[in-house]
């Protein structure tokens, strides 16, 4: 069940960076101005239907330009999500990785920034241009499990067939397919996974989160617990059509990034909803933050999911010393207390 850790390896010491230096060495021929149409255009196309018939990215400058767009959100996304399993899972590093609907490979990045070392690792996905992007992309990658990675094409939906693995994440895919194929994907998921654990991700609004949840569902019934970021396995203590569970990972941005997005900020915040689930018994965090917290003169204002499912509304204050401090110093997401 569990794999002893390998000792530690050179990884970069900001791996983001990493991810953008081969971005844009990639991306270099790519005009800006031609890469925001790109990318207008394929925003388009994704929020107008659920495309389950055809790949969006139909050639490289597509996926060169949906590469700039979301790579570097959804790396940063994941990493925050397979950090949170590594907290419940200590001790425990996947042997195998496989990507459900991986593109050009943001998570395949996030899970070698995450434990490191040596892998077999295959990303699975129907375009394939993004294929071969992320086959170029993982070339340049500081970590060993990212460059020997195999990228196969495959359709993802209900033909979905998943060979044996110790981690399977779907990160950004389900929202592009059918119910019945969202189902079939999970089920897939969870079938590939006898000892390790499935993380999926999803656009932190309140239809990504309904995603997430489900996929949640289809995970417990199969046998899964949830390491993150829940503290239980019981149903959602969130009220339907009253919030959602989302979190917030901040994502630098290179100058390429800003000319294709069009923004100023060197920096945005990515909103993603998550499950990380394990077919172990996990070290769960006590409780989680759900928001940010609050910080006020002589005290701090927490949302917390407890164990149970239970949602409470926690005050710390300058009174209690050292919780205090860890409290003015927690952020959204992170376990509590700390």
């Amino acid at each position: 069940m569990n794999h002893p850790l390998p000792p530690a390896s050179a990884a970069p010491a900001d791996p983001a960076s990493a991810l953008r230096a081969a971005l844009a060495g990639l991306l270099d021929g790519l005009p800006p101005r031609g890469a925001a149409q790109a990318v207008e255009r394929l925003i388009a196309t994704y929020r107008g239907r659920t495309p389950t018939d055809a790949p969006v990215l139909r050639d490289r400058s597509d996926v060169a330009a949906y590469a700039a767009y979301r790579m570097p959100a959804t790396f940063e996304a994941m990493s925050a999500a397979l950090g949170a399993l590594a907290d419940a899972a200590p001790g425990w590093r996947p042997a195998g990785h496989t990507d459900v609907g991986g593109g050009t490979g943001a998570a395949v990045w996030a899970a070698g920034a995450t434990w490191g070392g040596q892998r077999p690792v295959t990303v699975l996905d129907w375009a394939q241009p993004a294929l071969d992007l992320g086959r170029e992309l993982a070339a340049a990658s500081p970590f060993p499990a990212v460059r020997a990675a195999q990228w196969r094409r495959s359709r993802i939906g209900a033909a979905l067939t998943v060979e044996s693995s110790d981690l399977v994440t779907v990160s950004y895919v389900l929202g592009e397919l059918t119910e019945a194929d969202r189902a079939a994907v999970v089920d897939a998921a969870a079938a590939a996974v006898t000892t390790g654990a499935v993380v999926i991700t999803e656009p932190g609004t309140p239809e990504g989160y309904a995603r997430v949840l489900a996929a949640r569902e289809r995970l417990l019934a199969t046998g899964f617990h949830v390491a993150a970021p829940c503290p239980h396995d019981a149903p959602c203590p969130i009220a339907p059509g009253t919030d959602w569970c989302h979190f917030s990972a901040r994502v630098a941005r290179s100058s390429l990034h800003r000319q294709v997005k069009g923004g100023s900020l060197p920096y945005e915040d990515e909103k993603f909803s998550y499950v990380a689930a394990t077919r172990f018994t996990p070290r769960r965090a006590p409780a989680r933050v759900l928001r940010r917290p609050q910080i006020r003169k002589g005290q701090v204002l927490l949302e917390l999911c407890e164990p149970g499912g239970m949602l409470r509304r926690a005050t710390v204050t300058k009174r209690q010393g050292p919780l205090y401090k860890d409290a003015r110093n927690a952020d959204w997401g992170d376990p509590w207390p700390r």
